[in-house]
């Protein structure tokens, strides 16, 4: 057994290495995905010319990583959803904030539909600085996110998501991965999956497998499961002092350093 292959590898990009069940995505018993349709199972239907929406969260990249898992993985989510709208009313409306849904890791994927909003004269996407302010802005809500979750299980371990290369406008998308650093270089314990700079782009060909019109297929969604559990293994095996305490999150019970 070569044991340095669970280990880091100088030169190994964050998708190098795909996984089997989860790799160490799987040493986290409690996962929540906070998202829109992309994180909901969406799809798109076309019958007798009409155009309508139906989601199955079985089918949801969260449920593909439960069942590699063998963890519990909540779905948090909803099509249409944006940053301001899941802090200011649905996680309440929804219990999302409470107890039976505290997690060990948050996989936050938000900002598709956040753009769509700015590009038509809506809530904006902030600056960095935002991160810091309550003001009326995607990087400020999404920020609020991460501190609510952070009161409920503050060990816990925080994903946050980048916009695939031709998945939104690319000047919006940039500055949406900006954004996403910067919240991992202020908060503890958070981590970007770099989905813009290392996954694939959602170009023609990409669309033709995966994709039903606005969102992705059954196949596509699968795939997405594996990016996301192969980067979480890439990030641990990266910054192993980081998890090695990941059995005492949401317990009383840790080891002095």
């Amino acid at each position: 057994m070569d044991i340095r292959k669970f280990m880091k590898q100088d030169g190994e990009k964050p998708l190098d290495n795909i996984v089997s069940n989860g790799g160490f995505a799987s040493v986290f018993r409690t996962i929540a995905c906070v998202g829109d349709s992309l994180a909901s199972g969406e799809f798109d239907t076309l019958m007798e010319g009409k155009r309508d929406y139906f989601h199955d969260f079985d089918y949801s990249w969260g449920q593909f990583m439960a069942r590699d898992t063998g963890s519990k993985v909540y779905n948090l989510s909803r099509g249409g959803m944006t940053a301001m709208e899941y802090y200011t009313s649905f996680a309440g409306e929804k219990g999302f904030w409470d107890e039976e849904y505290k997690a060990q890791a948050y996989v936050i994927a938000l900002g598709a539909n956040d753009i769509t909003r700015a590009l038509a004269g809506g809530t904006g996407m902030g600056e960095v600085d935002d991160i810091d302010k309550e003001t009326d802005t995607f990087a400020s809500y999404y920020a609020r996110i991460i501190r609510k979750y952070k009161e409920i299980e503050p060990r816990a371990k925080f994903f946050v998501v980048t916009m695939p290369r031709g998945l939104r406008d690319d000047t919006l998308s940039d500055k949406h991965r900006e954004i996403m650093y910067a919240m991992a270089e202020k908060f503890d314990n958070c981590y970007v999956i770099d989905l813009r700079e290392y996954g694939p782009e959602i170009d023609e060909e990409y669309r033709k497998n995966f994709f039903i019109a606005g969102h992705r297929t059954a196949t596509g969604y699968r795939l997405t499961a594996l990016m996301v559990e192969s980067y979480i293994d890439y990030i641990i095996r990266n910054n192993p002092e980081d998890f090695k305490q990941v059995s005492f999150i949401g317990t009383p019970y840790y080891y002095e350093k």
